[in-house]
């Protein structure tokens, strides 16, 4: 664990010294704020977060691979992957290691939109317990769309390539649940259980389910697992 530490501060301070995060993070944060305030120029606004979760979701889409893409595609691009895959480094600890560099800046990101939370609590009375379950369930869907990203960025040396596709695959997976009435018997449940919408949903109602857990935390190791022995195969070009 000591080299995927390294790996992963390495990557950190890429990202707190590179200005495209910031503007990522500036993005983030003005989109959901915007969500947010949706609702409050009704008569009778709601003190929840639900517009809050749902624009945060969205906006995941593009800013989760716009984090990754550069990770391991702009190191194939340089030529350094080589130095990589032949240093004393396994193939598992610089995917990790990079996958939590990119966990840890958008936990900051999130954690800056606590406010939004504060601000319920100071003029209103909302209901504790779909606010903190939300952010759970927009951490652990975070976590799984930054390991579709990068799952691409592994792919590829492009890193407008491993942007479009990561968005693409994120895209398929929130609305593919869209299309479960079009299809009967067996492919609607395949269809309801591979959109990621329909699993984030409960925690934005307050509901902590084990189903829901499991599935993003699945995505996140297979896709994780799919990196490695991408970068695996490298060794065999």
């Amino acid at each position: 664990m000591r080299t995927t530490r390294a790996v992963a501060w390495k990557e950190i301070q890429v990202f707190f010294t590179n200005p495209m995060a910031y503007i990522v993070a500036l993005i983030f944060l003005g989109v959901t704020g915007f969500f947010f305030t949706l609702d409050l120029g009704d008569p009778f606004p709601e003190a929840s977060l639900s517009n809050f979760y749902q624009g945060a979701t969205i906006i995941l889409i593009l800013l989760a691979p716009a984090l990754t893409m550069r990770l391991l595609a702009e190191e194939q691009k340089l030529g350094t992957i080589e130095l990589l895959l032949t240093s004393p480094v396994r193939d598992w600890e610089i995917i990790l290691g990079k996958y939590l560099a990119a966990f840890g800046f958008l936990f900051v990101m999130i954690a800056l939109t606590t406010y939004f939370p504060l601000l319920l609590f100071w003029f209103a009375e909302p209901d504790p317990g779909p606010i903190y379950s939300g952010y759970i369930g927009l951490i652990l869907y975070g976590s799984a769309a930054l390991s579709i990203g990068i799952l691409t960025s592994t792919l590829t040396s492009n890193q407008i390539i491993a942007f479009v596709v990561a968005a693409g695959i994120l895209l398929l997976m929130f609305f593919i649940d869209t299309r479960v009435d079009a299809v009967t018997g067996i492919w609607a449940t395949l269809l309801s259980e591979i959109g990621m919408r329909s699993h984030f949903n409960d925690f934005e109602r307050g509901i902590i389910d084990t189903k829901h857990v499991v599935y993003f935390l699945s995505i996140t190791a297979l896709f994780l697992f799919f990196s490695i022995r991408a970068l695996e195969s490298r060794r065999w070009r």
